[in-house]
């Protein structure tokens, strides 16, 4: 019973969720279907997700690939996964091969890492695999992501020489204490804007990824078409295995 009421409260906090991304879009000038939900399950049982999903939602995100490789197969076939953070290039082909539901990978840091994907969509035979810029828009040198100066010259090699790979747009994670949150933002829309000029693409091609359980609704209102919420939705973490 006690497993059963968690997983209802997590039902609870997803339809929350909604509510404040519509009013957020809203305030934005946009609708609620502008703005994807992505809630981001890692380290969290099975049973739980399948609830979440009982209730409609359908995209759902994980960050480490063996939790991900075990889960995604026990989970049905139409959820629209995402692969969040940094990826090992070395696991790049096993989480597609695992995985054919995933849809995009928000993390594609540098060129070897575009181009393990490149190769492992093409040998695996599926569909072109949507993927995000991960920007480092707080200058930490704990975080994954390319510097700004830097991200037209990756986002060109997506585009110009990794033909199983689509260009979705950017992602950013911002500090834990969310000090550097809107300076964060504007840094991830300026590249966005720099992007766009530079290869002639309009804004609607290139998304904002950027935003959490913490500051979903600021980064929804400074232009965000993608939030990723996990610990609102589904409760505290839990990090007692090493991944």
């Amino acid at each position: 019973m006690a497993a059963q009421a968690v997983e209802s409260a997590a039902v609870t906090a997803l339809r929350s969720v909604l509510h404040r991304v519509r009013h957020a879009a809203e305030r934005s000038g946009r609708h609620a279907d502008d703005v994807r939900v992505v809630a981001v399950s890692k380290t969290k049982p099975i049973s739980l997700i399948r609830q979440v999903y009982d209730a409609g939602h359908r995209c759902f995100g994980e960050n480490y690939v063996q939790e991900f490789i075990e889960k995604a197969p026990q989970l049905p076939k139409d959820i629209d996964w995402h692969f969040i953070g940094h990826l090992q290039s070395n696991k790049a082909k096993s989480l597609l091969a695992a995985v054919p539901n995933l849809s995009m990978v928000q993390g594609v840091d540098n060129e070897k890492i575009a181009n393990h994907l490149d190769r492992a969509v093409s040998s695996i035979g599926r569909k072109p695999l949507a993927v995000m810029v991960q920007v480092n828009t707080s200058g930490e040198a704990s975080k994954s992501g390319i510097e700004p100066s830097s991200c037209v010259d990756l986002v060109k090699h997506v585009k110009l020489s990794c033909p199983n790979l689509v260009f979705s747009g950017l992602m950013t994670i911002g500090m834990p204490d969310y000090t550097s949150t809107p300076e964060n933002f504007k840094t991830l829309s300026r590249c966005r804007s720099e992007i766009c000029k530079e290869l002639g693409m309009v804004e609607k091609q290139c998304e904002l990824s950027m935003g959490m359980s913490g500051d979903f609704e600021l980064a929804i209102e400074m232009g965000s078409t993608n939030v990723r919420i996990g610990s609102t939705i589904f409760g505290p973490r839990e990090y007692a295995k090493k991944q």
